[in-house]
């Protein structure tokens, strides 16, 4: 049965193939409505304990993924499950490396690397990925 996001809720990016992914800062409260069934957590420490299946990027905040090998395989994985899943990819504030990694997933899309980050600001925050390194970093990103 596929159990996706609702493409009007907050927080919810719809990519060009019609997958939704919802990314979400983590200081704030958990929105209301449907849990994720798997989420990615792009944090530098450990995450909280959550009822549903999460993985783990160490992500210091303002920076880049700490392990590019892993993130290219977490992205991968958060993409495929989004086509049936309800996934979510959470930061501490959920603009930095939330809309970092949200255009990674937009990459794996179809969306072109050098359009990515104008395409998560358009539809998802206008802040999203915030230095001048994740920017490039999304630049870099090949499918």
């Amino acid at each position: 049965m596929r159990q996706t996001w609702n493409a009007t809720a907050p927080g919810v990016l719809q990519l060009p193939s019609g997958r939704l992914i919802r990314g979400r800062g983590l200081r704030r409260p958990l929105p209301d409505g449907p849990t994720p069934a798997y989420a990615v957590y792009l944090l530098g420490k450990q995450p909280p304990q959550v009822p549903w299946e999460t993985e783990w990027l160490r992500w210091p905040d303002f920076r880049l993924p700490s392990d590019r090998a892993q993130a290219r395989r977490v992205f991968r994985e958060a993409w495929d499950r989004s086509a049936a899943e309800r996934v979510e990819l959470a930061c501490g504030g959920g603009r930095g490396r939330t809309g970092t990694a949200l255009a990674c997933l937009a990459v794996l899309d179809g969306v072109p690397a050098d359009r990515a980050v104008e395409f998560v600001r358009r539809h998802y925050d206008r802040h999203a990925v915030e230095t001048p390194w994740q920017k490039r970093y999304v630049r870099g990103f090949a499918p």
